[in-house]
C-alpha cells in the first residue's frame, strides 16, 4: 500500500493557484473520518435499551456511555495536542483515528459496563484532538481561496453521520444485535484509516502546541467573546433539541417525528453545501442571519404549539439554521485565531463538548421540573444572548484609530 508522504508546503498552497484532485481527496478522506466519529460518538443513543439490559445496568447509568466521551473530548481537545509536540499532524491523524477503531472493537466485545465505558472514554480521547485537527488543517490541505468549503466538506461528514450513520446503526441491531453495530461502525473506521493513509500529505508542525498559547489567545477581548457567541448558540441548540421528541410527541406519531428529524437532517446538508459559497465573503452577515433563524424557529415552536404546519416550519427552519452554524464558526475562529490555529481550533472543540454538556443537562433538569416549553424558553434566550455577543463583536471591529495596537486588529479585521 502506497503511504503518501508528500508534505504541504507554502509552494503548493500559494494564493491564485487552483486547488487539485489530489487536495480534494485529501478533504473527503477527512471527511470520511468525520462520519464515522459521529457515527460512533452517538451510536449509543438509538442504542442504549438493548446495551442497558444486556450489560445489567439502568438506561440512565448507560447514559454515560454518550456523556463520557463527551467530557473526555473536551479535555483532550487541548491536551491531546500538547502531548503530540511537534508531531506530523498526518500522524497524529493516524494514531487518533486508529484508537476510535479500537474503541468500537473494545465496546463490541465488551461483557460489562466497565470495560464499555473504557472503550467509550478512548473515543472521547480520540474525538477532541481529531475535531482539532480537521478543524484547523481544512485550510492547508487546498488554497486558500477554497478554505471555507474544505471545511464545509469536512462538517457535511457530521450531518450524514447524523441523517445516516445514526439510524444505520439503529437499523443493524435491530436486523443483529448492538454489538453487530459496534462492528460494522469499526468497518467504516478501518475504510476511513486507509483513505487517511493512502490521500493524506505530510502535515509538518512548524511549532509545538504549548499551554502558553492558550493563555495568549484568551487574553484577547475578541477571542473571549467569539468564544462566548459560540458557546451560547451551540447551548441554545443542545438544550433544546436533546427533548424535541417530547415536545413533538404531543402533536406527531413517532413515524411522523422519525420523518421531521430526517427532514431536519436534510436540510442541514443542503445548508451546508450552500451556505459553503457565501461564508468567506459574508461571514458576520451569515453568522447572524443563521443565529436569527435560530431564534425564530426556537420561538416558533413555542408560539405555534399545537400548530403542526407550524411546527414542521419550524423545524425546517431549525434544519436550515443548524446545518449552517457549524461551518459559520468554525471559519469565524480560523480567521480570528489565524496566527494560533491549533490552539483556537483545541479551545472551539472544547467550548462546543462543554456547551453540549451543560445544555443538555441543565435543558434535561428544566424538562424535569418546569416543563419543555420553559427549557424552549431558556433556549430562546440563549439565541439572544448570542446575537448580543455578536454585536458587541461586530462593534469591536469597526474602524479604529490608527494608534490601535496590531494585535487588536489582527483579531477581527479580516473576519468579513
Amino acid at each position: 500500500m502506497h503511504i503518501n508522504e508528500q508534505p504541504v508546503d507554502a509552494a503548493s498552497l500559494r494564493p491564485g493557484a487552483e486547488t487539485t484532485l489530489r487536495q480534494w481527496l485529501a478533504v473527503f478522506a477527512v471527511a470520511i473520518s468525520a462520519f464515522a466519529f459521529v457515527t460512533s460518538e452517538f451510536l449509543p443513543v438509538g442504542l442504549l435499551p438493548q446495551i442497558a439490559r444486556d450489560l445489567g445496568v439502568t438506561p440512565g447509568t448507560a447514559g454515560l456511555m454518550v456523556t463520557t466521551p463527551g467530557v473526555l473530548a473536551a479535555i483532550f481537545a487541548p491536551g491531546m495536542l500538547i502531548l503530540a509536540g511537534r508531531m506530523d499532524r498526518r500522524r497524529v491523524f493516524l494514531l487518533l483515528t486508529a484508537m476510535l477503531l479500537a474503541s468500537n472493537i473494545v465496546s463490541a466485545m465488551s461483557t460489562n459496563f466497565a470495560v464499555m465505558l473504557i472503550g467509550r472514554a478512548m473515543l472521547g480521547a480520540a474525538l477532541g484532538g481529531f475535531w482539532t485537527l480537521a478543524t484547523a488543517a481544512a485550510g492547508r490541505l487546498v488554497q486558500v481561496s477554497d478554505a471555507a468549503r474544505a471545511t464545509a466538506i469536512i462538517l457535511t461528514g457530521v450531518t450524514c453521520a447524523t441523517v445516516i450513520g445514526v439510524p444505520l446503526g439503529t437499523f443493524i441491531a435491530g436486523l443483529a444485535s448492538w454489538r453487530a453495530s459496534f462492528l460494522t461502525t469499526g468497518g467504516l473506521v478501518a475504510v476511513a484509516l486507509i483513505a487517511q493513509a493512502l490521500l493524506v500529505p505530510s502535515l509538518p508542525s512548524a511549532t509545538a502546541l504549548r499551554i502558553a498559547s492558550f493563555v495568549e489567545l484568551m487574553r484577547r477581548p475578541h477571542t473571549r467573546l467569539s468564544m462566548l457567541m459560540v458557546a451560547l448558540v451551540f447551548g441554545a441548540h443542545f438544550s433544546t433539541y436533546t427533548f424535541i421528541a417530547p415536545l413533538l410527541q404531543q402533536d406527531f406519531s413517532l413515524g411522523a417525528i422519525t420523518l421531521l428529524l430526517l427532514a431536519f437532517g436534510v436540510i442541514g446538508f443542503f445548508s451546508n453545501a450552500l451556505l459553503s459559497m457565501v461564508v468567506a465573503n459574508r461571514l458576520k452577515t451569515s453568522v447572524a442571519a443563521m443565529t436569527a433563524l435560530l431564534l425564530c424557529a426556537l420561538s416558533s415552536m413555542l408560539l405555534l404549539d399545537h400548530v403542526r404546519i407550524g411546527e414542521i416550519a419550524a423545524m425546517l427552519m431549525w434544519g436550515v439554521a443548524f446545518g449552517a452554524l457549524p461551518l459559520c464558526f468554525s471559519v469565524w475562529i480560523q480567521r480570528g485565531t489565524a496566527d494560533r490555529p491549533e490552539a483556537g481550533s483545541a479551545m472551539f472543540v472544547s467550548v462546543i463538548q462543554v456547551a453540549i454538556a451543560l445544555g443538555s443537562s441543565v435543558g434535561g433538569t428544566i424538562v424535569d421540573h418546569a416543563g419543555v416549553r420553559a427549557d424552549f424558553v431558556l433556549g430562546c434566550g440563549l439565541a439572544v444572548l448570542g446575537l448580543i455577543t455578536l454585536q458587541r463583536l461586530a462593534a469591536m471591529e469597526r474602524p479604529r484609530p490608527a494608534a490601535a495596537s496590531s494585535l487588536d486588529c489582527n483579531c477581527g479585521a479580516s473576519l468579513d
